[in-house]
């Protein structure tokens, strides 16, 4: 059985930051997973559901705009399940200095949007009553002051 990359990673030890969680080869071109690790792993509280259901669908329009200058290499961009972070995938072999400038755009893009969510409708969201704006907004400020505007190798580069 394959191991999941993401579960041999010392949690313990795993701060918030911008990790390559993996690089697959899809017939002939590497995609690049990222772990967008938002929270300290089991000493912070995860974010909230509805908040980042809200992430998720900001940082999505983001990320697949033409504003953000990579909208043709994003594959997926989800929630991790402990809701303590992100997964998003790029096409194209990366590493997490060539998408910090786009992650940092994307959180200053959810920090500061006003208006309703994004495809949070019946017909475009299969929850679209589990939204939270103000909560996403306060997640993704935290984030940017806390992590992406100081980062440092130590959150780029899973530890051992």
């Amino acid at each position: 059985m394959n191991n999941v990359t993401s579960f041999s990673i010392d949690h313990t030890k795993l701060l918030p930051g911008v990790y390559v969680s993996r690089k697959d080869d899809a017939d002939g071109c590497i995609i690049t997973t990222f772990d967008i690790r938002i929270k300290h792993p089991n000493t912070e509280p995860p974010i909230e559901i509805s908040a980042i259901h809200t992430l998720e669908h900001l940082i999505a329009v983001y990320l697949r705009s033409e504003k953000s200058g990579i909208a043709d290499k994003v594959i997926y961009v989800g929630p991790m399940g402990c809701r303590t972070g992100m997964y998003i995938i790029f096409k194209g072999d990366m590493t997490s200095a060539d998408v910090l400038p786009y992650i940092i755009k994307a959180f200053e893009y959810t920090r500061d949007f006003e208006g309703d969510v994004p495809a949070a409708t019946p017909s475009q969201c299969g929850n679209y009553l589990d939204h939270n704006l103000t909560f996403a907004k306060y997640e993704a400020k935290k984030y940017l002051n806390e992590t992406l505007y100081v980062i440092k190798e130590e959150n780029m580069t899973y530890p051992l």
